[in-house]
């Protein structure tokens, strides 16, 4: 048994990959309710989502020319850049030949096959069934391709050692109570501890994440504490893009590269980050830690001896990093719907309450 507990569609993960890439348009060969939630949300972030509406007709006899009568539409309608097409659950079963319904629909649109489908464990199979024809199109070169697949294997690592697929079940919790850490954060800042404060986030959930260095900064500019960023300029066009938004913000927070801040990794590097962020912090040897974004993956050998605040978004991270040895957990619900759309760092929870909280004092 692998798990027994909602798991990230592949479908979706499919969706946000051909964002990345640069895809203003995307179908999804299906149903109209097919991964209803995250199209809409997608939208906020540039990428518009059509469906093909498939029903039941159409699980018998096909939706060839449903899809070519939507793509034609679409390039008239819209005027894309790129066109993206993602596969379903009902277009992979009833064997739907995803390039050749673009090819007949004599669209001049660039445009590429997604085929994916929901019955995959993993969402990274999603990832790669975009990345794949992405590489082939030229949209990307293949030793970008390879990188990326490097990374997925280590975010999927770190996931089932560490985080919320570390066994079947895992309990959501919404976390320690905010105040109270925020508090004792900001306890160990006054009395001049030693600190160092981690963003280490997946993609654009940094312009979140980000948000608790820009709080900390700003209500104790001199505090004892180094910054480090997972912000260097690698990855697919829309990551680069977020990471130099992400780090002018927090320029402007008094947080500067060279100075206070210590570049390491890139925004899609957080699974692959853990083993070089640790060194640094084995080099810094602080009293305190702040890890804002993915704070498992950083091993806990690297952590022994440090007093350790994660801040996460994921409910059912919770527990494994109380297990791991996190001292205090907070999670910053409703993060994703807050950071699609976005170019700059917007306020988090916990950064709110750092700030309100030496506001009173």
């Amino acid at each position: 048994m692998e798990y027994i507990q909602p798991r990230p569609s592949s479908i979706v993960a499919g969706l946000y990959t051909v964002r990345d890439l640069g895809v203003d348009l995307a179908i999804l060969h299906g149903p109209s309710g097919c991964s209803f939630k995250h199209a809409r949300l997608l939208e906020d972030d540039g990428l518009r989502v059509l469906t093909t509406s498939l029903a039941d007709n159409e699980f018998i006899f096909g939706g060839h020319d449903i899809l070519v009568k939507v793509l034609r539409y679409a390039e008239k309608e819209f005027k894309p850049r790129r066109i993206a097409v993602v596969g379903t659950c009902v277009s992979m079963i009833i064997g739907e030949d995803i390039q050749a319904a673009i090819d007949d629909s004599g669209i001049t649109t660039p445009a590429i096959a997604v085929n994916i489908h929901a019955g995959f464990r993993e969402n990274i199979d999603g990832v790669i069934a975009a990345l794949e024809p992405a590489a082939e199109a030229g949209w990307i070169d293949k030793a970008e391709l390879e990188r990326q697949k490097v990374l997925l294997r280590a975010a999927n690592q770190v996931e089932r050692a560490r985080g919320a697929a570390y066994k079947s079940y895992v309990r959501p919790n919404r976390g320690d109570l905010k105040h109270v850490v925020a508090k004792r954060l900001l306890e160990l800042i006054a009395k001049g501890k030693k600190g160092v404060v981690i963003l280490n986030a997946k993609k654009e959930t940094a312009y979140m994440f980000a948000d608790v260095l820009t709080a900390i900064r700003e209500t104790c500019p001199d505090a004892n504490v180094e910054y480090i960023a997972n912000l260097e300029g690698r990855g697919l066009p829309k990551v680069r893009y977020d990471a130099e938004n992400i780090l002018h913000g927090l320029e402007n927070a008094g947080i500067v590269e060279g100075g206070n801040l210590r570049l390491i990794g890139a925004l899609d590097e957080y699974g692959a980050n853990g083993n070089n962020i640790g060194t640094a912090l084995k080099e810094i040897n602080p009293a305190f830690a702040v890890i804002s974004g993915v704070p498992h993956a950083i091993a806990p050998e690297f952590l022994e001896g440090i007093e350790v605040f994660s801040v996460t978004n994921g409910p059912r991270q919770y527990e494994p990093l109380k297990e791991f040895g996190h001292d205090h957990v907070v999670v910053e619900v409703d993060l994703h719907p807050k950071t699609l759309g976005v170019i700059e760092i917007v306020p988090s929870e916990f950064g709110d309450v750092i700030r309100s909280l030496k506001n009173e004092s």
